[in-house]
């Protein structure tokens, strides 16, 4: 083989071919048959989808021409832009190359086709009613052609139009962005070929002009949006001619309907062009053929399902009499927008995506195109009830094409600018993908290539270099499509707007008013003030305002307090005017909307938190961002900050603004009853254990460059609840502080160290402090605020009262050095955990507690709602359990934890209080906890240590414990759990006898 020939057939190959020998044999065969002879085939066959095919029917279509006497046609278009037309449908279809095979005499059409016409200007259906000899000026034409002559006429007529259509589809350099003309252009041939069926049928039924028959394009027909092949969907209706039968009119107008169907899709010289489905008709294949308006209005207003109305909201008059055709729409249309408020609308319209996923074949899955997860369904489903939830109060929404749809919904704030973009694109390249498959052979498929060279030609088709880069982007679409439809097509708002009246959905005045005061708000008026300053004028923002607050009225309603809710939100959405991510996330998130509404208008301790600091808002998305950080995730960021700073004050702001953001983070799942509140203790624990060591750190760096030398090594105890780890949101830190070493002025140094640590921490400024109480150190008040390791230890072996080894029991070493936090437990334990507890100690002890319950309770104050002094409180249950501590610790080890829970876990575990008794102290603690916890959250003025008497406002700490009680019932289970568990300290703690007081 010469090297010339060599470098032709790699040019070949180059080109796309698979079989440069056969294809060399081709080119060599059509220059034979016809005369043809490419200027360049290697740049010509560039254009093809699948090379090998296009010049094997270019050989078959120069034979038909040459017996057919019309090569000349065909000579004269190879190497013009007509030849490329010409080529890429032969390369890119076929079918419609088999066509012209058959029909050699339309190769005329490609060069008397405009290059600049646009598709959609064409009167498709003024040619296809001239090619079965109708006048397409009249009201009803009537073919003059008859029987097969008639449909062969139209279907060749048919296919002439939908040569140029793929012609200037496959041509086209950017198919995605011609992709919603073509479906456009599709969709009018469809019509046009149903309105020249009636023609035929017209001519075929002598009494046709006894009815009125209009045929209603659905689904991608009706919105302009049809693929290649694919079926019609149509509705048919009539109506009597004036003067005619009812009933004869029916009977005449099946007829016909029927008669235009089979012209489209029955058997006949020329092939069937699509099938006609009339099965979204009343009653589907069950119902009549042909209804009058009347009838379709009875069943839309009576028996329609959800997915029916769904289904109408792409109808649109395609053949037939218009004016029948643009009443039935114009009928049908408010029941189409009204059809979302229809009890459980959009739950059905969610069950019926998912019931169609569920049919698609699992091996077809990850190739479907159409049905698939991340496919056109996703796109098709989510942009239809979006705006049939929304298109009713919006009726910018009120579009059949998807992609029109999806520029309202991007216009009125419904969709992201950044996802409304990707989708539109994903559609649209799902939508040229589909044609492409569909063109090679006219068949209906929505399935991805399973074989190689398949997929290599539906690459070549598609403008992609290689087959990896189209599957990237396959891959990419389908993933990024699917997330999309889960975050749009679930949101919760979309069940909330559809049950609301048109009236509250668009938020008008008087419906707004009304609805405010019905669901609770108890100053409408203010309310309303605020939802029109929050929806007032045109902006992007204003419009989301719109979208969410018919839904977000319910949700606040659904608090406590809907007016300090919905003025809260103002005050957030005016502090956070600027900052697009805050309306994007309350319209996108599947439960930040209603999640913040629940907040605000519920606890006023985190609202203040979110006022403080916007950006917490965020959290609200997820469940993880809602989870409390740990211990050692917390000190990653605090040693982070303070490796970062120099300076003291912006330190320990920076640290005292983290314990701030995570308190508030806990505080906003324990709100949402997304962790209880022995949990959220514990978390709030972590925060102040993670200041305090940051806190030492900057008051050693500090006090060392006040003194000129190392301070001592100053070790932070933690005592009290904060020793136990059950802080809550409004402890002060019950504190100790020990240190060891530093020299002679040790004492000073330390007692120096103490002060500024306590100032950093205590000291107003613009992140809130943390309260410091020294008040459980050896001596109390009158003893110094640092004490010495040495004489700590001493003191509590040789002067402590009981009370202070019984204080002992929750001391926790929280910041310092590892190895002083050692000793000080290992010193302290004899004391903790004597081998024996005194009578002396135990008589002292009781007094202690008698004298607290009669001294320390506050005045006025009835003791049995007091939750940690009164009768069956946590001192009871503390001390009951701190009592069997000093009892058996020395010899139990599992007791010699600062944690009530773990010690009456283990107490129990050990036999040391029977099961019932353990049962009914654990009750009492974890419920005066709860409570604790949940009176702390709402925020309000008052002791957080009193069980309000208001019936409503107990029903409001019964929804943050996440309970179903009534306010009587939450009082009523604390009081009797409280009344048995004064009756087991009474036996446990005090000795008395079971039954005595």
């Amino acid at each position: 083989m010469s090297s010339r020939e060599v470098s032709f057939s790699t040019q070949l190959r180059r080109a796309g071919v698979v079989d440069s020998t056969r294809a060399e044999q081709l080119i060599e065969q059509i220059a034979d048959v016809a005369g043809i002879r490419f200027i360049d085939p290697a740049v010509s066959l560039s254009f093809y989808a699948d090379p090998d095919v296009g010049l094997l029917q270019l050989l078959r279509l120069c034979e038909s021409a040459r017996d057919a006497g019309v090569l000349e046609p065909l000579r004269a278009i190879i190497d013009t832009p007509a030849g490329r037309r010409l080529g890429v449908v032969l390369g890119g279809s076929v079918a419609l190359g088999d066509f012209l095979v058959r029909h050699p005499e339309l190769v005329r059409d490609f060069s008397s086709w405009p290059e600049d016409e646009p598709l959609d200007e064409v009167d498709v259906r003024a040619r296809l009613l001239e090619a079965v000899g109708a006048d397409p000026a009249a009201m009803a034409p009537v073919a003059t052609l008859a029987g097969d002559e008639g449909i062969t006429a139209m279907r060749v007529a048919y296919r002439r139009q939908l040569l140029r259509v793929a012609a200037t589809d496959l041509v086209q350099s950017d198919p995605i962005g011609l992709m919603p003309t073509v479906g456009a252009a599709l969709a009018d041939l469809a019509g046009a070929a149903l309105e020249a069926g009636l023609a035929l049928a017209r001519a075929a039924e002598p009494d046709h002009a006894l009815t009125r028959l209009a045929i209603i394009g659905m689904g991608k027909c009706g919105a302009r949006e049809l693929n290649y092949v694919s079926d019609v969907d149509v509705i048919y209706v009539a109506e009597p001619a004036e003067g005619a039968d009812d009933q004869a009119a029916l009977r005449v107008a099946t007829r016909m309907a029927a008669a235009a169907a089979r012209a489209c899709d029955r058997f006949a010289a020329e092939p069937p062009l699509w099938q006609v489905d009339a099965n979204l008709r009343p009653e589907g294949k069950d119902g009549a053929l042909v209804r009058p308006l009347a009838s379709h209005l009875a069943y839309y207003e009576r028996w329609a399902q959800s997915w029916e109305f769904q289904a109408l909201l792409k109808a649109r008059p395609i053949a037939g009499d218009p004016e029948i055709g643009d009443r039935y729409v114009e009928m049908l249309q408010p029941l189409v927008w009204s059809a979302s408020a229809r009890e459980g609308f959009v739950e059905a319209a969610q069950a019926m995506r998912r019931r169609v996923e569920q049919h698609v074949p699992a091996h077809e899955a990850d190739r479907q195109i159409k049905l698939g997860p991340g496919g056109l369904r996703d796109v098709e489903f989510t942009i239809q009830l979006l705006q049939l939830v929304h298109g009713r109060a919006d009726e910018t929404l009120r579009a059949r094409s998807t992609l029109t749809a999806l520029a309202a919904l991007r216009a009125g704030g419904y969709v992201g600018r950044p996802e409304a973009a990707a989708m539109d694109r994903a559609y649209r390249q799902l939508r040229v993908w589909e044609h492409r498959l569909q063109l090679r052979k006219l068949s209906r498929t929505h399935l991805m290539p399973a074989e190689e060279e398949d997929r290599r030609i539906l690459a070549r088709a598609s403008g992609f270099a290689t087959v990896e880069y189209m599957e990237e982007v396959w891959h990419d679409i389908r993933r990024r499509v699917r997330a999309m439809h889960l975050e749009m097509f679930y949101r919760p708002i979309l069940p909330v707007v559809a049950r609301l009246s048109t009236g509250e959905a668009r938020l008008d005045s008087t419906a707004a008013r009304d609805r405010l005061a019905a669901v609770g708000f108890q100053d409408a008026d203010a309310a309303l003030r605020h939802i029109v300053a929050l929806t007032r004028g045109v902006s992007r923002s204003a419009a989301i305002r719109q979208q969410l607050l018919p839904a977000m009225i319910g949700w606040f309603a659904e608090g406590p307090e809907p007016d300090a809710g919905l003025l809260a939100f103002r005050q957030l959405s005016e502090q956070l005017s600027d900052q697009q991510w805050f309306l994007k996330l309350l319209r996108d998130s599947g439960a930040a909307a209603e999640r913040l509404a629940r907040l605000l208008s519920t606890s006023g301790y985190v609202t203040r938190a979110l006022l403080s600091s916007g950006e917490q808002v965020r959290w609200l998305g997820t469940n993880e961002d809602l989870k409390p950080r740990t211990y050692e995730r917390l000190w990653t960021e605090a040693d982070a900050i303070l490796r970062r700073s120099d300076d003291a004050e912006q330190a320990i702001t920076a640290m005292r603004g983290l314990r701030r953001r995570e308190n508030a983070r806990v505080a906003a799942a324990d709100t949402l009853g997304m962790i209880n509140a022995s949990a959220a203790a514990g978390a709030v624990t972590d925060t102040a254990d993670m200041l305090i060591e940051g806190a030492l750190r900057i008051a050693t760096s500090l006090v060392r460059d006040e003194i000129g030398e190392e301070p001592p090594e100053l070790l932070v105890v933690a005592m009290g609840r904060y020793g136990g780890r059950e802080m809550g949101y409004l402890s002060d830190a019950d504190v100790q502080f020990v240190f060891e070493g530093g020299g002679d002025k040790a004492t000073a140094h330390a007692q120096r160290l103490a002060t500024v640590l306590r100032g950093l921490l205590q000291k107003v400024g613009a992140q809130p402090p943390l309260e410091i109480d020294a008040d459980l150190r050896p001596e109390g008040r009158n003893g110094p605020l640092a004490r010495s390791f040495d004489s700590t230890v001493g003191y509590y072996a040789r002067w402590s009262d009981p009370w202070e080894a019984q204080a002992l029991l929750r001391a926790r070493p929280c910041a310092g050095d590892p190895e002083l936090r050692a000793r000080f437990v290992a010193a302290v334990e004899p004391v903790r955990y004597p081998e024996r507890l005194t009578e002396d100690a135990l008589a002292q002890m009781r007094r202690l507690k008698a004298r607290m319950e009669s001294e320390r309770l506050p005045r006025g104050v009835d003791p049995r709602r007091h939750l940690k002094l009164g009768p069956g409180g946590l001192s009871d249950v503390e001390w009951s359990v701190q009592l069997l501590q000093l009892q058996h610790a020395h010899r139990v080890v599992g007791l010699r934890t600062t944690e009530t829970r773990a010690a009456l876990d283990v107490a129990e575990a050990e036999g040391l209080l029977d099961v019932e008794d353990a049962s009914t102290l654990r009750e009492a603690w974890t419920l005066a906890t709860d409570l604790r916890g949940a009176i702390a959250l709402r925020g309000r003025q008052g002791d957080a240590d009193v069980l309000p008497v208001d019936a409503r406002e107990l029903k409001v700490l019964a929804e943050i414990m996440d309970t179903e009680e009534t306010g009587p019932e939450l009082d009523d289970r604390y009081a009797r759990a409280a009344r048995r568990a004064r009756a087991v300290c009474e036996r446990v703690f005090f000795g008395w006898d079971e039954g005595r007081r």
